[in-house]
């Protein structure tokens, strides 16, 4: 049986491959392993049209075993981190599937640290789940309740508008856009109050509309804005607001491996990036590296997922780490990915060094990368397959020592991840794209 956690969370289609009773099972799970002794659960969603089913089910599952359930409603991922650690709460619970498209749900749950969970609790809330029927319940004297929190997202925006305070951006024209996410209420406010001026498109969820179009994993529109409103920079978030994808005054996007070089850069030129070390996954690309350590820093590289590269950041006593994806953990402020934070973090540079995004993003020449997402039915088969092994030994051979291809499962989709990269890009594209026709003849 495959595990049910992924690199995110347990995801799937909502009421199809993941249903209202596992979300009912998980609460029950997570309420009798991190929340013993009537401890209570924050719980957060997106914008989807399945988040109100998802949160009744994990009340109804968490409070059957006595704890209480304190729901805020529509916020991002990164605020319920901040509820789950502010010493309030057992655990927390965010029903969000990120970046995937509306249709999808996902179930993250975080430690009372509002840390993402190790592997070996994972594991130990799994086997909880199946067993769900075996953990009993309490009493009705002792029956947990569904409270009304919304006024607790109150804490993580004043957090956040202290650090946009301190940004001092006035003059400077700035386009959001929300996704239709879950940034949508909060992050407009918190951008405002750097003193920018800004501007916010796609933030009129309707529960069906979230990443359609727009956010960071389809920033295009931004650009489009960007560069027609004659704006100084972009910032795209993505569903639960804990991704940014950036984009430059003339709407060239500037992406998560470009942003972490941004800021690597300007610490390690003022000595302030902790054991002079970048934390990022293997998807980072090469260029980013070679820039890094030109300028006198150390790149750390671990598996893909934001709970990875904060482990390694813990192990390498760094204190900035992220994912090309637009995940950027920033220690000094939080210990998760924050797209709000990301962008506050931006234009603090923008304004320090008083130059243009650009201008920055220049300094991160990016190596030609390629990457596909195959639609398989056996994404775990890939590594025993021959012929795929060869093709994969032979692009690797053509690329050179400068060149690197990774393939591995998707932990949220029924898909192979193929990643190329290389010098030459007519040549990274053409190997991508021929190693992803042939998994997907070959895994069907």
């Amino acid at each position: 049986m495959a595990r049910l956690f992924g690199t995110d969370g347990i995801s799937g289609v909502a009421n199809i491959d993941l249903r209202p009773t596992m979300a009912y099972a998980l609460g029950r799970a997570t309420a009798y392993r991190l929340a013993r002794d009537h401890g209570s659960i924050v719980v957060g969603q997106d914008t989807r049209q399945s988040g109100d089913m998802f949160v009744a089910a994990i009340t109804a599952g968490a409070t059957s075993m006595g704890s209480d359930v304190h729901r805020v409603g529509v916020v991002p991922t990164p605020a319920l981190a901040f509820l789950a650690g502010s010493g309030s709460h057992a655990a927390g619970i965010m029903v969000s599937a990120s970046h995937n498209p509306a249709a999808d749900n996902g179930l993250k749950v975080l430690d009372a640290a509002g840390l993402k969970l190790d592997d070996p609790v994972e594991d130990e809330l799994e086997q909880l789940i199946w067993r769900t029927e075996e953990l009993g319940g309490v009493g009705n004297g002792e029956l947990g309740r569904a409270i009304d929190a919304t006024d607790q997202v109150a804490g993580y925006v004043e957090d956040r508008l202290r650090l946009a305070r301190a940004v001092d951006a006035g003059g400077l024209r700035i386009i959001l856009d929300a996704a239709n996410g879950s940034g949508f209420g909060v992050a407009p406010g918190i951008l405002t109050a750097t003193g920018a001026s800004v501007e916010v498109i796609n933030a009129a969820p309707d529960g069906r509309n979230i990443n359609l179009e727009c956010g960071a994993t389809d920033p295009a529109g931004l650009a489009r804005v960007v560069a027609a409103r004659g704006a100084d920079a972009g910032f795209a978030l993505d569903g639960d607001a804990d991704r940014l994808i950036a984009v430059d005054a003339a709407g060239s996007v500037v992406d998560g491996d470009q942003v972490l070089g941004i800021l690597a850069l300007e610490r390690l030129g003022r000595d302030a990036l902790a054991g002079r070390t970048l934390v990022v996954s293997v998807l980072s690309n090469g260029g980013l590296q070679r820039a890094v350590e030109a300028a006198g820093g150390i790149v750390v590289r671990t598996p893909v997922g934001d709970k990875y590269i904060l482990d390694g950041m813990q192990v390498a006593g760094a204190g900035l780490g992220g994912e090309k994806s637009g995940h950027v953990i920033v220690a000094e402020h939080t210990t998760s990915g924050d797209g709000i934070v990301t962008a506050l973090e931006v234009l603090r540079v923008m304004v320090q060094a008083g130059r243009p995004l650009a201008e920055l993003a220049a300094g991160i020449r990016l190596m030609p990368q390629q990457q596909r997402a195959v639609r398989v039915r056996h994404k775990d088969q890939w590594e025993g397959d021959p012929a795929l092994q060869r093709a994969i030994e032979a692009a690797r051979q053509r690329l050179g020592d400068a060149g690197r291809i990774l393939v591995r499962p998707s932990g949220t989709e029924p898909a192979l991840r193929v990643m190329v990269e290389g010098s030459d890009a007519a040549v990274v594209s053409e190997l991508a794209d021929a190693l992803a026709a042939l998994a997907a003849e070959r895994l069907h």
